[in-house]
């Protein structure tokens, strides 16, 4: 983890905990640094303004002002009880799972009432059977996810085959307890799924890799039939729709397009030659003009002057 970005996991942490405060060991226990690095981020932070402080004595510690803390989330008893079970299915190979507990602490920091107790009481009724783990591999396939870069990883597969693959993720896939990479494997020149497990390396690049869809990826496969899991429903961004053939007509700046302009009419303000003319001669070429408007609006449709342009179609 670079500096940057452990800087921001440190604010996280102590608006995670907050207002109770955190030693210095612990942090650096958390983070696997030393305490002179912990120390040194610190400073960092309240140099560039961040409102950390910290409290002397016994029990005391480093803690982050209340303000910058999450406010209460209103979870029912069941809402609080479906997290808990939620959050202990991620698993160490599970995408993010470090990231999953940040998010356990913060959620468990803003809960009150009925839902904090509720929380508890499951996360305490809940155990799993440890599973081996590759954090670096993991790591490196969330890096390649969130940059969409291309990835460069060994794999293994159920044969016990093992090659070197470079490939350009797509998203992931959660089946039968497995997480799986899906990809386009520039080796094979098709999409490819690469359970997690079974990546024994993996090295994020900085090429950018090209976006590509995951149902196309899994066409023929035996997941062809994946879907998108109803609870992320509402975390989905909802797509635009198609603008109407009139180009969006009746649309105002509200909704970030320009209304649509009529087209201009001749003006009718005067110009400095119309007004280098007598002013009486003026106000008749005025009147003309308005009479000559007025036996057009008025003309018989069986007298309408003729029309230009080609005819009909037949």
């Amino acid at each position: 983890m670079n500096s940057t970005a452990r800087l921001y996991a440190l604010v996280e942490e102590l608006r995670a905990a907050a207002p109770r405060p955190l030693t210095v060991a612990a942090l650096a226990s958390r983070f696997e640094i030393s305490t002179r690095t912990v120390q040194r981020d610190l400073q960092a932070l309240l140099d560039t303004g961040v409102p950390v402080c910290t409290t002397p004595g016994r029990g005391g510690g480093w803690s982050i002002d209340p303000a910058m803390t999450l406010p209460p989330m209103h979870f029912t008893p069941e809402e609080a009880s479906a997290l808990a079970v939620a959050l202990a299915a991620t698993d160490d190979w599970a995408p993010y799972a470090g990231a999953a507990r940040t998010a356990a602490q913060k959620i468990a920091a803003s809960m009150t009432g009925p839902a904090s107790a509720a929380v508890q009481e499951m996360a305490a009724r809940i155990i799993a059977l440890p599973t081996p783990s590759n954090s670096e591999v993991r790591t490196a396939v969330e890096q390649a996810l969130i940059t969409n870069t291309v990835l460069q990883l060994s794999y293994t597969d159920a044969a016990g085959h093992e090659s070197d693959r470079v490939v350009e993720p797509a998203g992931l896939l959660t089946a039968d307890g497995h997480w799986y990479l899906i990809a386009w494997c520039r080796s094979r020149q098709a999409g490819r799924g690469f359970r997690l497990d079974r990546i024994t390396a993996a090295a994020p690049t900085t090429e950018q890799a090209h976006r590509h869809n995951l149902a196309e990826l899994l066409r023929g496969s035996a997941a062809a039939g994946a879907v998108q899991p109803t609870t992320l429903a509402p975390l989905t961004p909802r797509r635009e729709e198609p603008q109407s053939a009139s180009g969006g007509a009746g649309r105002g700046p509200c909704d970030g397009s320009p209304r649509s302009r009529p087209p201009a009419s001749p003006s009718t303000s005067p110009s400095t030659a119309d007004l280098r003319r007598p002013r009486r001669q003026r106000v008749d070429d005025h009147r003309n003009e308005q009479r000559r408007r007025r036996q057009q609006l008025y003309q018989p449709a069986d007298q309408a002057p003729p029309t230009t342009g080609p005819p009909p179609a037949t």
